[in-house]
């Protein structure tokens, strides 16, 4: 049985037509290295940060790789370049320096035995 369209069914438009978008303006909060890697690849590729960002979620929600191998040794330059330790591993497990900070001055404290 053939599936009827739906509204939320994605139909890719043909290739090189331009699709007119509303874009906003967004505070995003991103760690500094990361930052830093993800301009310079904008640079590399001649394109914004919001473009290159767009791109790689796009990408994420179709379940594809966002980068050429080519790009991917680029990348591990600026990785390398900018002191960029983090791996995928590290997402939702970072914490804002002072943020880390405060939390660690205001735990409780062991109380030591005499």
């Amino acid at each position: 049985m053939k599936k009827t369209p739906t509204k939320t069914d994605a139909v890719a438009p043909p290739e090189g037509v331009e699709l007119v978008v509303e874009r906003v303006q967004t505070g995003v909060r991103l760690e500094k290295r990361l930052l830093k890697v993800l301009k310079g690849l904008a640079e590399y590729h001649d394109m914004t940060l919001g473009d290159l960002l767009e791109g790689i979620v796009l990408h994420a929600f179709a379940g594809q790789p966002p980068f050429s191998e080519e790009t991917m040794r680029h990348v591990a330059d600026l990785k390398r370049i900018y002191g960029l330790d983090l791996e995928a591993s590290a997402s939702h497990r970072l914490v804002e320096k002072n943020a880390a900070r405060a939390a660690s001055a205001t735990a409780p404290r062991k109380r030591r035995k005499r």
